[in-house]
């Protein structure tokens, strides 16, 4: 109990000391309302189960859970996640004013003896800053909130691109006693790009136990402007489901940074009918199948889906046969020839016959 009081000694203390002027979440210049796909790195202050974390997060589908952190399908809802074990949470970010956070949701019920400083730092494991949770929801002061009080959750996001790159932007908590350096190498980008992003003057301005903005490379496909999930990123080592859950893409960057597409096993198990995904002009092949002729190799891929219920597929066919070997003939040929004797003379020859009749035409 004398550790609680603390707590809220030391939440009135930080919240009186808040500047006026707050920025709120990752720096996100994107258009206006623009959403896209985001991450943040949950860690849990306690032993608890996908479920609970779903729960919380205000995460639809379990299965979206389980995608984000590359876990079998199969995976049930009280699978269990231990203390201190990081889990990846995905969500729709919208940028707004410069900012961009977490909409709609996650929702969190206030329970007995909470607070806000408690809420965002132990509940939500330091993602998210207590004067944040007060901004987006109107709240005056923000020692008074209420048993069963409804507060929206803005998690810290961005869909900017960096570096003309479209990326998955993850928001990565600061542990105490690691460095721009540790974190660029850890998450394959350059500790510029890091400074830059968080609006860092130097290394040196890291500070523990908070959020920073860090991207991920990320797969793309040929998925059609046109498409429902034209913006559709999927970091290295994860997978989604896309086109209402008929088609799984995986990445992994041995792949060329290239969206691996195929029928998901969710339509298959849940009886989900799904729109044909064969290739036009190639008999029996859908997303993800390839065949190989005697000098070619065509592939189907995924290329998105439209409001019509129809699924969108790209046929690409490479040669195979060898080059054809270079000519020997003309400036081409680069190697030394052997002079032809015998038809240097006939040539010889016959240059000189001609130029007698013509001299004895002249007399």
């Amino acid at each position: 109990m004398g550790c609680m009081a603390v707590l809220v000694c030391l939440s009135v203390l930080l919240c009186s000391l808040a500047p006026a002027a707050h920025a709120l979440g990752f720096s996100c210049t994107s258009q206006p309302e623009a959403t896209c796909q985001a991450l943040v790195g949950y860690i849990s202050p306690n032993t608890t189960t996908l479920r609970s974390i779903q729960s919380l997060f205000s995460i639809k589908h379990l299965r979206s859970l389980l995608a984000a952190n590359n876990l079998s399908s199969t995976t049930p809802p009280t699978h269990p996640v231990q203390a201190n074990e990081t889990v990846i949470i995905p969500f729709t970010c919208r940028c707004s004013n410069g900012s961009g956070i977490s909409y709609p949701g996650p929702v969190y019920t206030v329970q007995k003896d909470d607070f806000l400083y408690y809420i965002a730092t132990v509940v939500f494991s330091y993602l998210v800053v207590h004067k944040d949770i007060q901004l987006v929801n109107h709240i005056e002061n923000a020692n008074v909130i209420g048993i069963g009080q409804k507060l929206w959750i803005p998690l810290p996001c961005s869909c900017d691109q960096v570096d003309g790159q479209r990326v998955v932007h993850y928001a990565h908590v600061v542990a105490e006693g690691s460095s721009v350096e540790e974190i660029a190498r850890k998450f394959g980008t350059r500790e510029q790009t890091l400074l830059d992003l968080n609006r860092l003057p130097s290394a040196n301005d890291l500070i523990a136990d908070k959020a920073l903005d860090v991207p991920l490379n990320a797969c793309t496909s040929e998925i059609s402007n046109e498409s429902l999930d034209a913006s559709l990123l999927v970091r290295n080592g994860s997978y989604a489901f896309t086109a209402n859950n008929c088609v799984r893409c995986s990445c992994d960057s041995a792949n060329n940074w290239t969206l691996q597409c195929q029928p998901s096993e969710i339509a298959a198990s849940s009886g989900l009918t799904c729109p044909s995904m064969r290739c036009s002009g190639a008999d029996n092949l859908s997303i993800g199948d390839t065949t190989t002729a005697s000098c070619s190799i065509a592939a189907c891929s995924y290329a998105g889906y439209t409001s019509q219920n129809t699924i969108l597929t790209n046929l690409d066919t490479k040669s195979t046969c060898p080059a054809p070997p270079p000519s020997s003939g003309g400036n081409g040929n680069k190697y030394a020839a052997k002079i032809d004797m015998g038809t240097l003379f006939s040539w010889n020859f016959l240059g000189t016959a001609t130029s007698i009749l013509l001299s004895m035409r002249r007399i």
